[in-house]
């Protein structure tokens, strides 16, 4: 974990503390605001990854201060036969604990995320998978990389040595999952929705650039996680963000939602936008379309 110094910004610390965890009963807001980051300074047990894709040669050249680099096939996924779990299957526990302490990250660290895409590289899928082991101090930075800079947030390129800690102990994955199984039976029902979050012109089949077959599972709808942002790149407002997926789902219960993407990546960032409106975080299908493709048409 890193101490790190900076020059402290004006920040409003009545809402800071609103978005913090004062105490192991107030739950922990999924995001942070860019301006809330000056505050991180006076907080010792304090991790900051950067999950952004790409090579690790782009980190190296900047980065925010004190981060750590998280590679999304390396560590955050498991990747073998793309027809069995997918391009980014779930990496297994021993290896997921391992990346974890070899960041530094015990049970009490809290973990700010952020990647240059808004959330949509992996920094929502880190944010998951932590949450998914009984993390809950993790937030991803609102508006993502450019935006924490804007803020003023310092930069640099110097590579941070993680001081190690014993291994995070990982049985089991406590957010709800789905398998390509699951998603055939009830994708057709109506007390079930399972959601597509690629862009519009990949669910219509229009183009595919990265998966074999164009199109989308029969019965699936598309709510593109692009449409979680404003114009600027950060979250909708928890209210807005409700009332979108509430008029989405309709009489449907969150519990039987199922949100998928390309590989189980992008997909995170619907769970994180459907946490933050104070949803319940719905069923993640990790192998997604990159599985479905290769073995249901």
């Amino acid at each position: 974990m890193v101490l790190f110094m900076l020059q402290l910004m004006e920040v409003n610390y009545t809402g800071f503390l609103r978005n913090r965890v004062v105490n192991m009963s107030v739950k922990i807001s999924p995001i942070i605001l860019p301006e809330e980051l000056a505050s991180l300074g006076s907080f010792e047990n304090v991790v900051i990854v950067d999950a952004s894709a790409g090579s690790k040669i782009r980190f190296d050249e900047q980065h925010l201060v004190g981060a750590f680099f998280a590679d999304v096939n390396n560590d955050l996924a498991n990747i073998g036969d793309f027809a069995i779990g997918g391009r980014h299957p779930l990496p297994s526990f021993e290896q997921f604990a391992s990346f974890l302490a070899k960041l530094g990250i015990s049970k009490d660290t809290h973990v700010i995320v952020y990647d240059d895409k808004n959330g949509g590289n992996a920094a929502a899928r880190l944010w998951w998978m932590l949450r998914a082991v009984g993390h809950e101090k993790v937030q991803v930075i609102n508006g993502g990389y450019q935006a924490a800079v804007k803020a003023g947030f310092p930069t640099n390129t110097c590579v941070e040595i993680p001081k190690s800690v014993p291994y995070y102990e990982i049985t089991s994955w406590e957010l709800g999952l789905a398998d390509m199984a699951e998603v055939e039976e009830v994708v057709q029902k109506d007390d079930h929705i399972v959601i597509d979050v690629r862009d519009a012109n990949r669910y219509a089949g229009l183009t595919e650039p990265i998966d074999l077959v164009a199109g989308h599972i029969p019965g699936a709808i598309n709510i593109p996680y692009t449409e979680n942002l404003d114009s600027s790149g950060s979250y909708l407002s928890a209210e807005v963000l409700k009332e979108k997926y509430l008029n989405a789902l309709g009489h449907v219960d969150p519990k039987h939602v199922i949100v998928h993407c390309g590989s189980g990546i992008t997909a995170c960032h619907t769970l994180l936008a459907m946490d933050y409106a104070g949803l319940d975080i719905p069923k993640l299908y990790v192998g997604s379309w990159s599985e479905w493709s290769r073995n249901k048409l």
